[in-house]
């Protein structure tokens, strides 16, 4: 094969690597691939589709010698130690004028640090936030890039060609400067912990607090996704509950451990809210829920030392069901409001001048949480991109006044049967704290005078106070 012949590179041929290869292949772009385990490639090779142009580089001389210039390299590795030691060895083998693209989980202020030490040597870099799984990756993902415009256009055409379409509309964009695609994905995986721990709790509501079986739960799940709550993650809940276990012949659902872990990527957003000044307790409830259900042992413990009330005390009727239905979407809007105001308030500190409705129209396709609600979300920016938080978009609003209601019901009933429901609860009171005219911090305030001499606002007078609270 003549050198200089792809379009592309792909390195890493982990399951998100190899099939954005395939992908990008089976639409005519040739791609080069190169793995660090020489073994991973050739079986990559062997099994690769036939008649796709997929050619294979051994050594990363081998590997970029069949790249046009300006070469276009694609890094699909675990983030962190792995992509820096992957960019030192492949710098030497670039020119002016290349381009590296991080296409893994990268923090963004790693994008940052790689973005500015790859311009001193006159290679240009681009963060680019890839979500929908293995299937997503093979068959149309949502993609998510942040650089500099002129940039992204040498690799649009690659982009918006795998991408996943909805109404006839490629759902990739660059969506700000710098590091703004990876904060994209950041909030993004950090409204899927969200979303994810709102299905949980209606999920265990209705197991332990109602008693449904796999067969009623499947049902109601597929019902539920023919309405407002449409998505992705629901017609995988559903699907869920139709497994059976190969070995026990018993459910498959019912056969999995209650631990769930998290790689490290899902607290970014936590800690990046909490440096930006933004509130996300929903998302913050669904971490933190996370890191219990591993103290499997202790959990255990205290369950046989703390009696409390039995699930068996919730009522089963089509209107409990309905009030779980409406609490459900109403977190699911409050979780989204919450990841937008994030990128809000990240993209004026960081001057990513990223556009919002772009944001929601690109998240309806191929990516994990793609839902219904995102068609709306979408039209309240495009309405008002100044949009202060989207639970003050009119029709958003509606929403939320007809169904609030059913949250503070479940959220009662989930308190009353001894069932955690803390995303739920965290969204109920993120909405009541948003919406009081008076919150208790003056008391907080007067507290830190006192101990620290902090000083306050008064509500009379403009400027900052000290009292001597302690008489001498």
């Amino acid at each position: 094969m003549s050198k200089q012949t792809c379009e592309i590179g792909i390195i890493g041929l982990g399951v998100m690597g190899r099939n954005l290869a395939l992908n990008i292949a089976g639409h005519g772009f040739p791609v080069a691939v190169y793995n660090r385990t020489g073994e991973k490639t050739r079986a990559f090779i062997k099994k690769a589709v036939a008649g796709l142009l997929v050619h294979a580089g051994y050594t990363l001389k081998e590997f970029t010698g069949l790249l046009n210039k300006p070469r276009a390299v694609m890094l699909m590795l675990p983030a962190g130690a792995p992509v820096d030691t992957l960019i030192q060895e492949l710098v030497p083998y670039l020119e002016q004028g290349d381009m590296v693209i991080d296409g893994g989980n990268s923090h963004p202020a790693d994008t940052d640090r790689r973005d500015a030490a790859l311009q001193g040597k006159g290679v240009f870099y681009l963060g680019v936030g890839i979500s929908g799984g293995e299937h997503g990756a093979r068959f149309g993902p949502s993609i998510m890039a942040g650089g500099l415009q002129k940039t992204y256009k040498r690799i649009q055409p690659i982009m918006e060609a795998i991408a996943a379409r909805v109404d006839g509309e490629p759902c990739a964009a660059c969506l700000g400067n710098g590091s703004a695609g990876h904060f994209v994905k950041m909030v993004h995986n950090g409204i899927e912990y969200g979303l994810m721990e709102l299905i949980a709790e209606t999920y265990d509501l209705m197991k332990r607090g109602l008693g449904l079986t796999a067969d009623e739960l499947q049902r109601l799940y597929a019902r539920w996704n023919h309405t407002e709550l449409e998505g992705y993650l629901l017609e995988i809940t559903a699907s869920i509950f139709t497994h059976s276990d190969e070995k026990t012949g018993n459910r498959l659902i019912d056969m999995i451990r209650d631990k769930s872990h998290q790689k490290g990527s899902g607290m970014w957003i936590s800690q990046e809210a909490m440096n930006l000044g933004v509130p996300v307790p929903t998302i913050d409830s669904a971490i933190s829920m996370r890191l219990l259900s591993d103290y499997k042992d202790e959990r255990e413990a205290a369950g046989k030392l703390f009696a409390g009330p039995s699930p068996a005390r919730i009522k089963n009727s089509d209107n409990t069901i309905e009030q779980l239905r409406n609490a459900l979407y109403t977190g699911m809007i409050i979780t989204y409001a919450q990841g937008f105001t994030l990128l809000q308030q990240a993209s004026r500190i960081h001057t990513y001048a990223i556009n919002c409705a772009e944001v929601a129209r690109i998240w309806r396709g191929g990516c994990i949480i793609r839902t219904a609600l995102l068609e709306k979300i979408s039209a309240a920016y495009h309405s008002n991109p100044s949009l202060p938080n989207l639970l003050v978009d009119p029709h958003i609003a509606e929403d939320i006044k007809t169904r609030q209601g059913d949250l503070r019901s479940v959220v009662r009933i989930s308190a009353e049967a001894g069932i955690p429901a803390p995303g739920l609860m965290a969204s109920l009171s993120y909405f009541d704290g948003y919406r009081s005219t008076w919150l208790p911090a003056n008391l907080i305030q007067a507290q830190r005078d006192y101990f620290g001499a902090h000083t306050y606002e008064r509500v009379d007078a403009p400027g900052t106070f000290h009292s001597e609270w302690q008489k001498k």
